[in-house]
C-alpha cells in the first residue's frame, strides 16, 4: 500500500473518531461471508457503521487524536472490525444477541464509550448496562413526574371521599 492511500485512511479513521463519540473493537476473525453479511446488514439497521481496519492504521488515527487511547493499543492484533455509534450500548446489545445465537465471533476485544476504555470480553455485560442519554431522560421525566402523580392522586381521591361524605349527609333523612 502506498503511503499516499495510508495517509488518506488514517485521516478518514479520524474523522469517524471525531464523529462518533464511542466505538468498539470486535475481532471478526474466522467469520465466513455470510456470518459479515449478516453482521454488517444487523450494524446498517441498528444505525451502526463497521469498518474493518489494519490494526496500524487504526493506532495511527488513535496517535492523531487529543484523547488517551493507550489502554486498547494492546488489543489491536488480529483481524478488528471497527463498529462506530452514537449510543454507547448499541454494539455490545449486538454482540450479546449475536452470542445468544451460538455464534463464536463477533468477540469483543475493547471499546471506548462515554470517555472511558473497556478492554476484554468480559465487559461486555458492563456496556450493556450502561444508558443511553435517551434512557437516563426518560427516567428523570419519570422522576420528576411521580410526585406531582402521587399528589394529584391523593386530592382527586380526597374529593371523591368529600363528596361522597356529602351526599350521603344530604340524603340522609332528619
Amino acid at each position: 500500500m502506498r503511503k499516499e492511500d495510508k495517509s488518506l485512511i488514517i485521516a478518514q479513521l479520524g474523522e469517524l473518531l471525531k464523529q462518533y463519540p464511542h466505538f468498539y473493537l470486535v475481532d471478526v476473525e474466522g467469520m465466513d461471508a455470510g456470518q459479515t453479511s449478516d453482521l454488517r446488514r444487523k450494524c446498517f439497521q441498528t444505525d451502526l457503521k463497521m469498518v474493518v481496519v489494519k490494526n496500524t492504521l487504526l493506532q495511527k488515527a488513535l496517535d492523531n487524536l487529543e484523547a488517551d487511547y493507550s489502554p486498547l493499543y494492546g488489543t489491536l492484533k488480529g483481524t478488528t472490525a471497527v463498529v462506530f455509534t452514537q449510543v454507547a450500548n448499541a454494539p455490545a446489545k449486538l454482540i450479546k444477541d449475536l452470542k445468544g445465537k451460538k455464534w463464536a465471533k463477533p468477540e469483543l476485544k475493547a471499546a471506548y464509550a462515554e470517555e472511558g476504555c473497556y478492554v476484554g470480553a468480559d465487559q461486555l455485560d458492563v456496556l450493556c448496562a450502561i444508558k443511553s442519554k435517551n434512557e437516563v431522560i426518560a427516567e428523570i421525566v419519570a422522576l420528576l413526574q411521580s410526585p406531582a402523580k402521587n399528589v394529584v392522586s391523593a386530592l382527586q381521591s380526597g374529593a371523591n371521599t368529600i363528596h361522597g361524605v356529602l351526599k350521603t349527609l344530604g340524603e340522609k333523612p332528619e
